[in-house]
């Protein structure tokens, strides 16, 4: 019985253990998916997320510890390049343990663990959602338009009821035309100039018979 053991001690010593799981962890990070028995794939996805974690930030004290825990140069190398750029957008859960059956000779539970974000095939049809949560849209209209469209009513029932009184600018605007009237007006010739020339002519005709006789 398990007796509330957090640990699994996969039935090795701790230095034999750490040695293991160092091991299984540079080989998921070289090959990004190794296959293994279930028990030894659930221990190892406790082991290496939190390394992963610490490679989002590349600090030299972060390399430290990582190295502490792996003891390869080359894997704490590409996680902190490779890896650690692949996951930046993944807020955990950087593995995937999938059973494959028993094994044939022992009847052992066997299962793939992966890392997630390498999985081209599984994630092609998926979208990421994103982070932020976002508010539906009200239907109910604004204060700012409820207001302007009882301003534009007030505003239309007002001009409806002013009568426009004239102005001195609309005397002004009348003057120049009746001003050109009377300009027209004295442009015509006066009356009596024509009544004289009309009566000169008819004396001049008179005058001409009396000459010849």
């Amino acid at each position: 019985m398990r007796h509330g053991k957090k640990i699994n001690h996969l039935g090795r010593k701790t230095a034999h253990r750490k040695s293991m799981l160092a091991n299984m962890a540079c080989s998921l990070i070289e090959h990004k998916r190794i296959n293994t028995t279930t028990a030894k794939a659930k221990a190892l996805k406790q082991f290496v997320e939190p390394l992963i974690t610490k490679s989002k930030n590349d600090t030299t004290q972060n390399r430290r510890i990582v190295f502490s825990r792996l003891r390869q140069k080359e894997a704490v190398a590409e996680l902190f390049r490779e890896v650690s750029a692949k996951i930046a957008d993944r807020p955990g859960g950087y593995t995937r343990v999938i059973r494959l059956g028993n094994r044939l000779g022992d009847n052992a539970d066997m299962a793939m663990i992966e890392l997630v974000d390498y999985n081209e095939t599984y994630n092609a049809g998926k979208k990421k959602k994103s982070s932020t949560r976002r508010r539906k849209k009200s239907t109910a209209p604004k204060v700012d338009d409820v207001q302007i469209e009882s301003a534009e009513a007030v505003v239309s029932e007002v001009n409806d009821d002013v009568v426009v009184e004239p102005t001195e600018s609309t005397e002004a605007l009348v003057e120049p035309a009746n001003v050109a009237q009377e300009s027209t007006e004295n442009s015509e010739v006066p009356s009596e100039d024509v009544d004289a020339k009309v009566e000169d002519d008819t004396t001049s005709e008179k005058t001409e018979p009396t000459e010849e006789k």
